[in-house]
Order: C-alpha cells, then structure tokens, then sequence
C-alpha cells in the first residue's frame, strides 16, 4: 500500500492534474522561453495547488523545458557553478577560467542575462565558497575587484 494512496497523485486526477499544468508552463514561457528563478517558483506553487508535489512538479517543469528549448536559469547557473567548482580544485580561480564559466552561463542561458549578472552571480558564489580569484601580479589587473 503506497503512503500516498488517498492522494490525487494516485488517482486519475493526477493526469489530468499534469496536463493542466503542462499547459501552463507552456504558457508561463510562451514569450520568451526562459524560466528564472522565480518564475520557477511561482510555477511550483501552482503545480502544489493543482494537486502535485514539488518533486512531481520539477520533473515535470524539466520535460517541458527539454522538449520546448525552454531555458531554466537554475539548470544553466548549475552548469557554471560546475564549471567553477572545477576550476577552483587549488581553492583559486583565474581570469581565464572565470571568463569560461561566464561563457557556460551565458551560453545555457542563452544571453538572457546580461553578463554583469553573470558575473556578479558567479563572483558572489566563489566569495561564498571561499575561493579567491588569481589577480594582480607584475602585469595583472584587478579583474575580480572590478565586478560590482
């Protein structure tokens, strides 16, 4: 017997409950095919009204998204931060390498971000993490410092 038995989940409301909520994922991206975080949100908070559970619902806003190029801004940010991760295994990160992690972004996001949000999203998650970006030197710049 399944916990959630008496739950529309397990009923044929459940299908219904989906389709609806297909449709209107469809229609929350329909302009301009980009789901940032907080229209996620609103989007998961409808899914729970209509019947569904956050899970259910994320894994459904992922099939919609994949089968409708939709962009969803936390997966695209995930792939950078990756990136990042990566670069940052000695605990630093250098221009190059931050420059290529924005590029990630920018690229999954599909400039729909500027990219001095990309930037500041970045730098704010290594100062977060506690890695420190390689600047200065002989002939460096304060490239890192710079990002406000």
């Amino acid at each position: 017997m399944s916990l959630f038995a008496d739950s529309p989940a397990s009923s044929g409301q459940n299908s219904e409950a989906v389709k609806r909520f297909v449709e209107y994922i469809k229609l929350q991206t329909y302009e301009d095919k980009y789901l940032d975080r907080k229209e996620e949100r609103k989007i998961l908070e409808k899914a729970v009204e209509m019947g569904l559970g956050i899970d259910e619902g994320l894994g459904v806003i992922r099939q919609v998204a994949s089968a409708n190029n939709i962009v969803l801004e936390r997966e695209a940010e995930e792939r950078a931060v990756d990136a990042l991760r990566t670069f940052a295994m000695d605990g630093k990160v250098d221009k190059k390498e931050f420059a290529n992690a924005v590029t990630i972004f920018k690229n999954a996001c599909k400039d729909k971000l500027p990219e001095i949000e990309i930037q500041r999203r970045l730098k704010k998650f290594m100062l977060e993490n506690g890695w420190k970006a390689k600047e200065g030197g002989l002939f460096g710049s304060n490239w890192f410092s710079e990002i406000v």
